[in-house]
């Protein structure tokens, strides 16, 4: 699946490869203007290491989808991995494993505030980390009654997005305040996308192309 568009950086065409299904993620980068084609990374995120941090968990997790694809895509291809993270008090909260899990989540958030941090990496096929960076939103949810919990997990919207809410639907109800990007909730922080895009160089061969963008 592809999504074209005349979007530049560096006054040079370039295409994506999305390293992800997630049809947050494939919205967001669509409606911001980005060419790029969709492939599934079939990447296990797996449980965190131990003393693992939210965004060292993140940040492995994308880099492992990008390196994933860009093992099997055309040399010299861009590949783009993400992967999203809710985390409150040092707990990394992924995507609920059911119904009872959500409600567990959901009554962790009520009335706090969390982080939501998501990891983007590029990689240049086969093997080169063109860029690993992260963002992080803090997202403070209202009260949340026990009705309110139980329709919301009766909606089966929690069961596939981490933290067990999506920003964008039915949940927009709880948010009280969010302090960063708010794309960055929904999966893919895209003005730092754009912005890391902006500093690679414009082809393959550049002097600086093998040079690392990490932070």
């Amino acid at each position: 699946m592809r999504w074209a568009s005349d979007i530049t950086y560096n006054s040079t065409q370039m295409k994506l490869l999305l390293a992800s299904q997630s049809p947050r993620r494939i919205e967001l980068l669509r409606n911001a203007g980005f060419d790029f084609e969709v492939i599934s990374s079939d990447v296990e995120e797996g449980p965190p290491i131990p003393g693992e941090l939210p965004e060292e968990y993140a940040r492995r997790a994308a880099r492992a989808k990008a390196l994933r694809v860009a093992a099997r895509s055309p040399s010299g291809s861009l590949v783009l991995g993400a992967d999203t993270i809710v985390a409150i008090g040092g707990l990394i909260l992924g995507k609920p494993s059911g119904p009872f899990d959500a409600t567990r989540v959901l009554r962790l958030l009520s009335g706090q505030t969390h982080e939501v941090i998501t990891a983007i990496c590029l990689a240049r096929s086969p093997d080169q980390i063109e860029a690993l960076k992260h963002e992080t939103t803090f997202v403070t949810f209202r009260e949340l009654d026990e009705d309110e919990i139980r329709a919301y997990v009766a909606s089966h919207e929690p069961f596939d997005k981490a933290g067990a809410y999506a920003i964008q639907g039915l949940a927009s109800k709880f948010v009280r305040r969010i302090s960063g990007c708010y794309f960055n909730v929904v999966g893919l922080p895209v003005p730092l996308l754009y912005e890391v895009l902006k500093t690679l160089p414009p082809k393959p061969g550049a002097d600086s192309w093998t040079k690392c963008h990490e932070q």
